[in-house]
């Protein structure tokens, strides 16, 4: 692609100073320094995965990842209720005067005031209308509504449903709020409907996992280039096989692999079995062995082909947007005259 992508300007894009409303959602084990600056650099927003504060054990450091984009706008993400367990890592990440920070999976109100005085940005990941109450009474400059699509953990509300509905939820009990879209969206056709649904912006998850940048195995990748959406999975077996504490409101996507398929309907019986694999989950992990390691990802998998290097995964998804939503109203009338996807 050559030339500069056209500008979709959003109360989002004017707020955070960015030129496109895409935000690299911080994914634990994936987002680092590198990807985030990269999203950041292309007039996206990218945002490092901080994971489970160091409390899962075989994550990035993370200082170090900051340390890697902090000559751009960046910010950095948690998980919740992992942070409430290390709280020290905030205070640590803040250090590193990120532009913003990226909660999900839990009570953000405990952690709201520190960011507010360190003259970051707060955005908070809901999953519910409950969430969102939460998220506007912690300040939440943003709010993410992610649907059940997404890769990785989440909730039971579907993308298309929940957004317009957050959308009209957070126009009642707090205008100003921002609101960002994530869950199945991987291209430009995601991103015009995501705004069309009442969205300032995106949240891009398994399209940038399988990015030039991103510090995900390239044997995670080729797995996925061969998979569509109907071979992901939501389960909660997983998280209580390797014993790792997730509340049980949100469970997780992954594709499939012999340990979805051997637990599959099994998931009370995951649930006593808490931690009994962890051993083996943890050498399968730090082996690569895929067939017991999760490989995680969206319904979006399936428009997901190659590594290509973020800058160009940013450019792809506007021009594709822009193409959509200006000539909305023509194609309309001239239903022949729809545009073929662009290559991803």
């Amino acid at each position: 692609m050559t030339g500069d992508p056209p500008t979709l300007r959003t109360r989002f894009t004017e707020r955070f100073g960015v030129r496109h409303p895409i935000v690299c959602a911080p994914m634990a084990l994936v987002t680092g320094g590198r990807l985030a600056r990269a999203v950041s650099r292309a007039g996206a927003l990218g945002v490092i995965g901080g994971g489970y504060a160091g409390t899962l054990g075989g994550e990035p450091d993370l200082d170090a990842e900051l340390a890697l984009a902090r000559r751009d706008q960046f910010g950095v993400g948690f998980i919740t209720w992992a942070l409430a367990q290390a709280p020290e890592r905030l205070d640590a990440a803040l250090a590193f005067n990120p532009a913003c920070v990226f909660l999900s999976f839990g009570d953000p109100r405990p952690f709201a005031p520190a960011i507010r005085k360190a003259g970051a940005k707060l955005i908070c990941q809901v999953q519910s209308l409950r969430h969102i109450d939460e998220a506007i009474d912690a300040g939440a400059e943003a709010i993410v509504a992610q649907g059940t699509e997404a890769g990785g953990h989440g909730g039971d509300r579907s993308t298309l449903a929940f957004v317009p509905e957050a959308a009209d939820h957070i126009s009642r009990r707090s205008p100003d709020t921002l609101l960002l879209a994530a869950g199945g969206i991987a291209d430009g056709r995601g991103l015009a409907a995501a705004l069309m649904l009442g969205a300032d912006g995106v949240v891009v998850g398994t399209r940038f996992w399988a990015s030039a940048e991103a510090l995900t195995p390239e044997a995670a990748t080729d797995r996925a280039g061969q998979a569509t959406g109907d071979n992901t999975v939501r389960t909660t077996a997983i998280d209580a096989l390797r014993g790792t504490p997730w509340p049980a409101e949100f469970s997780f996507r992954v594709l499939e692999n012999d340990l979805t398929q051997a637990w599959a309907g099994r998931e009370a019986e995951a649930a006593t079995a808490f931690g009994s694999l962890k051993a083996v989950y943890d050498e399968a992990r730090a082996t690569g062995d895929l067939r017991t390691a999760a490989v995680v990802v969206g319904e979006a998998v399936g428009l997901v082909r190659g590594r290509p290097p973020a800058a160009a995964i940013v450019d792809s998804m506007i021009t594709e947007a822009w193409a959509r939503l200006s000539g909305a109203a023509a194609r309309l009338t001239r239903p022949g005259n729809w545009p073929a996807p662009l290559h991803h």
